[in-house]
């Protein structure tokens, strides 16, 4: 393991077994993540012809989006924390297409179950449950045009040095395939409103939330600096 320093006195390991990749340093003496290839572990929840048509519905009557596919755009990449679970309880938990009635608020504008497109697991692995470009559930406003990341953890178990390489590895690798302008995370999304990015029907649904966490943002943003990537509309 090397360690390297990136930014606040903050050191993280970095983990040689999760990617064939270098470190390097700009003019500025800033740390990033160059050119890494990333192992992506297929573990796909089932994207049924109910959950498309899910989908669908929820594109039009959450984002005014009418369309036949469940296909987006990525220009934004959202980094969340599962608030515990493991990676199987969670692909159990994303799996069902409708979601649980204990979610009254979230039930009451969509039967569409929440989801992401990745989970990454404390170890720094990283799983692939439905194709990058399909809806998924993840953040109001903005799940027209943003890819979800999900990460083993929660504000009593922080996530892990481990998970902020992946995540870092993850977004370069979505940059490369897509026009990703923004990185974010969940605490984050509501900056997007009252912007022409955000897309919710309803002005008053929106929901408050901490996660990934500042501390794991920086590390990640630190090691992807050099996509200029933006962080607020």
């Amino acid at each position: 393991m090397l360690k390297i320093n990136l930014f606040n006195n903050q050191s993280y390991k970095i983990v040689s077994f999760l990617f064939l990749s270098f470190i390097c340093t700009n003019l500025k003496g800033e740390v990033i993540l160059k050119d890494s290839t990333i192992n992506i572990i297929q573990l796909p929840i089932n994207y049924s012809k109910e959950r498309t048509a899910l989908s669908i519905e929820y594109l039009k009557n959450r984002h005014g989006i009418t369309q036949s596919t469940p296909i987006i755009n990525p220009i934004m990449v959202i980094l969340h924390f599962t608030d515990g679970g493991s990676i199987k309880s969670i692909q159990n938990y994303f799996n069902s297409p409708t979601i649980e009635d204990s979610r009254q608020i979230n039930k009451r504008v969509s039967a569409l179950n929440v989801g992401s497109q990745f989970l990454i697991d404390r170890d720094g692995k990283i799983y692939q449950l439905m194709p990058d470009n399909y809806l998924a559930r993840h953040a109001i406003g903005l799940n027209y045009c943003a890819i979800g990341v999900e990460n083993i953890g929660s504000d009593k178990n922080p996530l892990t040095e481990e998970q902020v390489v992946a995540n870092a590895g993850l977004v370069r690798h979505l940059a490369k395939k897509y026009k990703i302008e923004y990185l974010i995370g969940h605490s984050e999304y509501t900056q997007f409103k009252n912007t022409p990015l955000w897309k919710e029907t309803d002005s008053k649904y929106i929901t408050y939330k901490s996660d990934p966490g500042k501390k794991f943002m920086e590390g990640v943003r630190a090691l992807t600096k050099d996509l200029n990537l933006k962080s607020t509309p």
